[in-house]
């Protein structure tokens, strides 16, 4: 049986299962305190070109719920597309944890602009609104779109002139950066967000998924984030262990790039 419904309906890649059999002999201890989180994080902070953490996490919601607590409070805005995953599909749970106030955009393909953004820049300083805090960016969008580096460039400028914090979910980061012929860091960590979710459920992976913090100012905050979305996995190593072989000879792009072949074949 073949499911067009969703890539969560495939199965996992055999080399990750391979990884996971692998991983799955005698003791270690818990929560990342494990040479198999060791091995991944290095791993993990080898694609990107500017200094950065790397934290495990289950699942895209938690993930994205994790990186918008780190850097807003209850009296921030969260702007993000009309059609972003955060106001579609994950049943408020960003907003329940934030407190934040999520302000939708309509746009016309799923992609934020600074255009779209600038009417909203105002009542700062003006304790009777909420705060413009952060944004919200898909890659690849709920349409399929995908930003290319100027134009998150120029998002990312726009928000940190105007003291916003930018937030990626990369839950389909790979299939973009295929798609491009580019590195997950060429539109990602290298235009300037600060905070991605790395897909990589929707990858051949099995339920893990990894938040790179860029922005120094949040890494103090970023454990204790992850910790309270509930996405502090205790048996950690059956994570991580995932992303090492998800990176080995480049698999993350070998599945990006036949399924994306797949999907214009279907097309």
């Amino acid at each position: 049986m073949r499911s067009f419904a969703s890539d969560n309906n495939s199965s996992v890649h055999s080399r990750i299962m391979e990884a996971l059999m692998k991983t799955n002999n005698g003791h270690a201890l818990g929560y990342g305190d494990d040479p198999w989180t060791e091995e991944a994080t290095h791993k993990m902070k080898e694609q990107f070109s500017r200094p950065c953490e790397a934290l495990f996490v289950f699942n895209g919601t938690g993930s994205n719920t994790m990186a918008l607590q780190m850097m807003t409070r209850p009296y921030h805005i969260i702007f993000c597309a009309d059609t972003a995953h955060i106001a579609v599909d994950e049943c408020g749970a960003p907003s329940k944890a934030t407190g934040c106030f999520m302000r939708t955009i309509p746009t016309l393909d799923g992609k934020l602009t600074p255009e779209l953004l600038k009417p909203f820049m105002v009542n700062f300083g003006i304790e009777h609104h909420s705060q413009p805090g952060a944004i919200y960016l898909s890659q690849c969008s709920e349409l399929g779109t995908i930003y290319k580096p100027e134009e998150i460039c120029a998002l990312t400028e726009f928000a940190h002139r105007h003291g916003l914090f930018v937030h990626m979910d990369g839950a389909r980061i790979s299939n973009a950066a295929a798609a491009l012929g580019m590195s997950l860091d060429d539109i990602s960590g290298a235009c300037g967000v600060d905070t991605l979710t790395l897909g990589g459920t929707k990858n051949g992976l099995m339920g893990a998924e990894c938040v790179m913090i860029f922005n120094q100012d949040l890494i103090k905050e970023a454990r204790y984030a992850r910790k309270q979305a509930c996405q502090l996995a205790s048996k950690m190593r059956y994570i991580s262990c995932q992303f090492t072989a998800f990176l080995e000879d480049n698999l993350w792009l070998t599945c990006a790039q036949h399924a994306n072949a797949m999907a214009q074949r279907l097309y």
